[in-house]
């Protein structure tokens, strides 16, 4: 049974071998970016099972409108992948408001929303499946690492405490 997976962050690392998976063994991929070039090969190969999106996960209000789109233009949406993301890392009072605010915006703020947007229509379609991409840096703190495990730790707090009050998933 072929699915449909929504991943953000798709043209490098993780998100991008997932997406090479999972298109050669036949699901379809909407999968987000900021910019095409590094995927240019996927969209050329896979032109009916490769949705290829722009996508800044710091634009909230774009978020806000591109959760409805995308599963009103594919039908359902069985699994979403938070993937987005980078690390920042130095002393913490060395870094700038702007470099903290963006990492925030990327890491932490982006994904809760895209999880925000998404439970509703997963509700709706009697289920589905969410997957967060973190990291050990969200368990274990390193030094000249603060903001970088800010996010992560958020992240982890949020998603588990989702978890323990929503199933969105009948199995």
């Amino acid at each position: 049974m072929s699915r449909t997976w929504l991943i953000t962050g798709v043209s490098s690392g993780f998100g991008n071998e997932m997406t090479k998976q999972l298109l050669e063994k036949g699901d379809t991929v909407i999968g987000t970016v900021r910019s095409t070039g590094k995927v240019q090969e996927l969209i050329e190969l896979y032109p009916d099972t490769f949705d290829c999106q722009i996508l800044d996960v710091t634009d909230i209000e774009h978020i806000h409108s591109f959760i409805p789109e995308m599963f009103e233009k594919h039908g359902r949406i069985d699994v979403v992948v938070n993937n987005a993301g980078y690390g920042l890392f130095g002393a913490a009072e060395e870094l700038d408001y702007e470099n903290i605010q963006k990492i925030l915006d990327t890491n932490l703020t982006g994904s809760i929303m895209i999880i925000h947007d998404s439970l509703p229509f997963m509700r709706k379609q009697g289920g589905g499946r969410i997957i967060q991409l973190s990291s050990y840096g969200g368990q274990v703190a390193f030094a000249a690492n603060s903001m970088y495990h800010a996010t992560k730790f958020g992240i982890e707090g949020f998603c588990e405490s989702v978890a323990r009050i929503t199933s969105v998933s009948p199995s």
